[in-house]
C-alpha cells in the first residue's frame, strides 16, 4: 500500500458560539450549557500518518503547545487505540499488536481563543484514523468515544450548525441557511476555559458593558460566560462595545469562554474595513482574522 493511501490531511475548523447559556453546576463538576455553535472557515490541518518501527507521535507547528498525553489531538489517539483494542488490523496486517501514527498538526487557530482549535484538531484526529482504518465505527460510535476528550469535540464531528446541551457532549444538528461574514479578535492572552466557568457563578455585570441578548436574523446571541472574563479582562468588554459602535457591525459578543470577541458584518467587504480598523484598534499583537460561517453539509 502506498503513502498517500496511508496518510490522510484533514481540517479541523474553527467554531464560534451564537450563543451560550450556563444552566447551572453538575454533580460531576461540570456545567449544564444550552449553546449553538457554527463552524468558521479558518481551520487548522491535521495529518494522521501510520509509520513503520516507531512509536506513534505528535508535531505541532506550534511550539508553545503541549505535545505530551495533554494534548486533545494526543488523547484522541489513545481513546481510538483503546476502542480498537490489541487486536487492531489495519489494512488487513498480520502483525500482532496495534499500527504506530505520526500526527502533525499545522496550527491556524490560536489557543485559549474560545474558538475550539484544541478540540477540532482531536474530532480530525478521529475522522482520520476512522477512514484509515477502513471506517469501522459509526457517526454515532465516534460521537461517544469523543466526549470523554473533551465537551467540543463531539460537535466537531458533525459538518452541520448544531445546539449542543449537557456539558456541550449532546449534540443536535440543526437549520441554519445563513452565511455569515466574521470578523476574529483576540488579543495576545487566552482565557482557561475551566476558569471561566468557575467563576461564573459569583460574576457581575460591569455597567456600561451590553450583556442582553441580541435579536438577530439567524438566532438570538448572548453569552453567559462574558460577565464573568470581562470582569477580569477589561479589554474585552470596551472591545465589544467598540465593535457595537462600527457602522459595519450587525451583532458582537464573545466566543465561549474567550479570549475571541467577534463581530457579525454586514458584507464581506464591510467585514474587510471592520477587521483592519480592528488591528488598529487592538495593536499589532493581537490576532484578526476574517472568516465566513460554514453551510450544513
Amino acid at each position: 500500500m502506498n503513502d498517500t493511501e496511508r496518510s490522510l490531511t484533514l481540517p479541523a475548523h474553527a467554531k464560534i458560539n451564537l450563543s451560550l447559556r450556563v444552566l447551572g453546576k453538575r454533580s460531576d463538576g461540570y456545567h449544564s450549557v444550552d449553546t449553538r455553535m457554527v463552524r468558521l472557515s479558518v481551520a487548522d490541518q491535521v495529518t494522521v500518518k501510520q509509520i513503520e518501527g516507531q512509536t506513534s507521535k505528535l508535531t505541532c507547528s506550534d511550539e508553545t503547545l503541549p505535545l505530551d498525553e495533554s494534548n486533545l489531538a494526543l488523547k484522541a489517539l489513545r481513546v481510538f487505540e483503546e476502542r480498537c483494542g490489541p487486536n487492531w488490523k489495519l489494512f488487513g496486517d498480520k502483525r500482532p499488536g496495534p499500527p504506530s501514527w505520526s500526527i502533525h498538526l499545522e496550527k491556524q487557530v490560536p489557543a485559549g481563543a474560545g474558538l475550539g482549535g484544541g478540540s477540532s484538531d482531536a474530532a480530525a484526529v478521529l475522522k482520520a484514523l476512522n477512514q484509515l482504518s477502513g471506517s469501522p465505527f459509526s457517526l454515532a460510535q465516534l460521537a461517544e468515544m469523543a466526549g470523554p476528550i473533551g465537551s467540543d469535540v463531539p460537535f466537531f464531528l458533525y459538518d452541520s450548525v448544531c445546539d449542543a446541551t449537557g456539558r456541550g457532549e449532546v449534540i443536535e444538528p440543526v437549520p441554519f441557511p445563513h452565511e455569515l461574514n466574521i470578523v476574529l479578535v483576540k488579543p495576545p492572552f487566552g482565557i482557561p476555559t475551566a476558569w471561566a466557568y468557575q467563576k461564573w457563578k459569583d460574576s457581575e455585570e460591569l455597567k456600561g458593558v451590553l450583556y442582553a441578548q441580541q435579536i438577530c436574523p439567524w438566532g438570538t446571541m448572548v453569552n453567559d460566560l462574558e460577565r464573568p472574563v470581562f470582569a477580569k479582562h477589561l479589554l474585552l468588554p470596551s472591545l465589544k462595545m467598540w465593535l457595537l459602535e462600527q457602522p459595519e457591525t450587525l451583532a458582537a459578543m464573545m466566543s465561549g469562554s474567550g479570549s475571541t470577541v467577534f463581530a457579525v458584518a454586514c458584507s464581506g467587504v464591510e467585514a474587510a474595513r471592520l477587521a483592519e480598523r480592528a488591528q488598529q484598534w487592538c495593536g499589532e499583537t493581537s490576532w484578526v482574522r476574517l472568516a465566513k460561517t460554514l453551510p450544513n453539509r
